[in-house]
């Protein structure tokens, strides 16, 4: 990511009619709404600068410093914009405590997205000059003709042997739209069936209805048909060893929201509690796994594992003592075998797929589904969860509670 020099940062903090700087003096009341709309706006770079936008904090309209005191709190909150799931797709941004003028500013750095339209709040934002607003339908098309195709991540690669007739037009507008897109940009929405699929990621473009392995995998009526792979794997085994007899088994394919759905139905199934009626003047409800523990290590099963050249599925191997849950593909960008799980190490092999899992309520933050597993399993009373990671895959085991 380009670092500018102080020079160049007070360059734009003066250019008051520049559409790739906005000044903000402080961090309070509707700015942190209106810094993310900034945000989504320097991602989608309409006017195609190529160049970062730059978000000052700390300084007035007319760029002269308004003395906020920038805090380590302030940076963190800053950069939680990132990962917090608001902005989708995640936006590649850095946030440094720079010197301007003398004084100290919050500078956030925001790079153009390579994977455009960026929603913030089921809306598109650009600039262009002093305006900020939501897109207009031409400027989503020009948007969605910017993706930079040969850098993309896998997920949104075209499948050339599928069809736009593969693609569930009742779950696209009955299920994610209404969870993408805010109410009043739906309601004021003259764009055809294509140019909905392609503004989602789903298709090529209007002219290219080519299916992705994002729309196949999001709305696909049978993905597996392209992307073999694409499933889950279930046994329920009585015992502690794989040889023991299965009591329970299923492949479970469909769309990734069909899969997780059909999952969580067998693991509520097998998840039996049982019930104090006699310690206490209410009834207390004992588990042998948090389920939300094993939901959190499932959706990231899905969300990370890689769907290129592997026919491997996800396995969920459920025995006696433990839960095993396998997703093919070990590590990917920052995180290694050596820092995985780590607070604060994330990367995103599919990034897009992370985005369908967020809009349809799997998802609430991203970079957080393993300290979140652990932080259940501790208030259960089970054992720390256990990882076994290489560069092919990832277990982890979830230990019962004794």
């Amino acid at each position: 990511m380009k670092r500018f020099t102080d020079d160049e940062l007070v360059t734009l903090l003066n250019d008051t009619e520049s559409d790739r700087a906005e000044r903000k003096q402080s961090f309070q009341g509707d700015t942190p709404k209106k810094a993310r709309q900034a945000v989504c706006a320097f991602a989608n770079d309409l006017p195609n600068y190529n160049e970062p936008g730059i978000l000052f904090i700390g300084a007035k309209d007319n760029g002269e410093p308004s003395d906020l005191e920038v805090t380590d709190q302030l940076l963190l909150t800053l950069a939680d914009m990132k990962t917090d799931g608001n902005i989708l797709p995640l936006p590649v941004l850095s946030v440094e405590k720079r010197n301007l003028k003398g004084v100290e500013m919050a500078v956030v750095t925001v790079m153009p997205s390579d994977m455009p339209p960026v929603k913030y709040d089921g809306r598109i934002w650009i600039r262009t000059g002093p305006r900020r607003a939501v897109a207009n339908e031409q400027e989503e098309r020009i948007l969605n003709e910017k993706r930079r195709y040969k850098n993309l991540p896998f997920d949104l690669y075209p499948v050339p042997s599928a069809k736009i007739s593969d693609l569930s037009q009742l779950i696209f507008e009955t299920e994610f739209l209404p969870s993408a897109f805010a109410v009043d940009v739906l309601e004021e929405n003259g764009r055809s069936y294509k140019e909905r699929l392609a503004s989602c990621k789903m298709i090529v473009s209007p002219d290219d209805p080519t299916p992705t392995i994002l729309g196949l995998l999001s709305i696909g009526k049978s993905p597996q048909d392209f992307i073999p792979g694409s499933v889950i794997q279930f046994l329920r085994i009585d015992g502690l060893e794989l040889a023991d007899p299965v009591i329970d088994e299923e492949e479970i394919g469909g769309a990734v929201v069909e899969m997780l759905r059909r999952t969580e139905e067998k693991l509520k199934a097998h998840n039996r509690s049982s019930v104090d009626i006699t310690s206490g003047s209410t009834h207390e409800f004992d588990s042998p796994y948090p389920l939300s523990a094993i939901q959190q290590i499932l959706y990231n099963a899905v969300f990370h594992r890689t769907y290129e050249r592997t026919n491997a599925p996800i396995r969920v191997y459920w025995f006696n003592d433990r839960i095993e849950i396998t997703s093919p593909g070990g590590p990917y960008g920052n995180v290694t075998p050596e820092n995985f799980g780590q607070p604060g190490v994330t990367d995103y092999r599919n990034p897009n797929i992370g985005d369908v899992l967020k809009t349809f309520g799997y998802i609430q933050a991203f970079g957080r589904g393993i300290a979140v597993a652990k932080s259940e399993l501790k208030k259960n009373g089970n054992p720390d969860l256990q990882f076994e990671v290489n560069q092919s895959t990832v277990l982890c085991v979830i230990r019962r509670k004794p």
